[in-house]
């Protein structure tokens, strides 16, 4: 595998695993089959904190959105469009959250440096690879060691306690159309809360709400500024992700400057790497590919992560 210098910096050089050495793979050595059937979910406080917070918060505007504008409305039509509308924008993002979180972001199998495996790989005489000493695996290009996910996420972009995972390479689709959804839904709860606002002033605050003007203040200022933090947060990430992407570099890669030693796939042909085919509507869907899977826990001794 070529590499550069700053990689050899980048990856301690261990020597491989011999057949002397205790380290249990048991634990890794699930068939594909099995592994397909499970979830992947990262036992970490802070980032499980992060999720629910994050769905609290999509509650609380859904709650706001519905039963302190909407349903007080005297317009039938007005809240009907504006509430199909929000509680779809509300249901993509918070499914596009559950399968970001919820999904393999590209961990390479632990414990695989071993004999058996090195010499499946039929390598070329004086071709370098690298092994990970934190979680014992062959490291492929472009992967790096997460701390809190104690395994290498292949193209890993960054670690997101708000999703509670790491965007790598097989879930960055669903964190961008996460990004995308909550910006949307963001503006058009400021839009709502601007006509609200205006609507109160112009008539009697005790008309334009079932709750008491105090309130019906208070849940619409809060709603402000949660809807201005979270558009912020997200139209920026979504930048970013969209502008790596289309320039083949995670986040990382960019921070240490690494020079690329792989072909890069720019602009278009990124985007349909990352969202497969060719531009349709189904990028803007986060349930393809979806199908039920069981949650099986794993021992403690296997990593932080309920199963692989």
């Amino acid at each position: 595998m070529p590499s550069s210098g700053h990689r050899l910096r980048d990856v301690e050089h261990h020597p491989l695993l011999t057949e002397n050495d205790n380290y249990d793979s048991s634990s890794s050595s699930s068939s594909e089959a099995d592994v397909a059937d499970r979830v992947w979910f990262i036992r970490d406080g802070c980032g499980m904190i992060c999720a629910i917070m994050t769905w609290l918060l999509v509650v609380y505007a859904d709650f706001v959105v519905t039963f302190v504008m909407l349903l007080p409305s005297k317009d039938f039509w007005y809240s009907v469009v504006n509430g199909v509308v929000f509680n779809c924008l509300a249901v993509l993002a918070l499914s596009s959250h559950l399968r970001t979180m919820l999904t393999d972001p590209g961990a390479v199998p632990k414990g695989n440096a071993t004999k058996e495996y090195m010499e499946s790989l039929q390598l070329k005489p004086g071709e370098v690879i690298y092994k990970c000493p934190k979680c014992c695996c062959i490291k492929p290009e472009r992967a790096h060691h997460c701390s809190i996910c104690k395994r290498c996420i292949r193209k890993m972009d960054h670690h997101c306690p708000w999703v509670n995972n790491c965007v790598g390479e097989k879930n960055q689709r669903f964190f961008v159309l996460f990004t995308m959804y909550i910006a949307l839904s963001s503006v058009h709860a400021l839009i709502l809360c601007g006509l609200q606002f205006i609507s109160c002033v112009r008539g009697q605050w005790t008309e334009c709400s079932d709750f008491s003007p105090p309130i019906t203040v208070i849940l619409l200022v809060f709603l402000c500024l949660e809807g201005l933090l979270f558009f912020t947060f997200t139209a920026v990430m979504f930048g970013t992700q969209i502008h790596s992407i289309c320039n083949d570099e995670t986040e990382i890669e960019r921070l240490k400057s690494e020079k690329p030693t792989w072909e890069r796939r720019l602009r278009w042909e990124g985007m349909k790497s990352v969202f497969g085919g060719p531009p349709s509507l189904l990028w803007m869907n986060p349930f393809v590919g979806f199908r039920f899977r069981r949650l099986q826990m794993r021992p403690r001794k296997g990593g932080p992560e309920f199963s692989v």
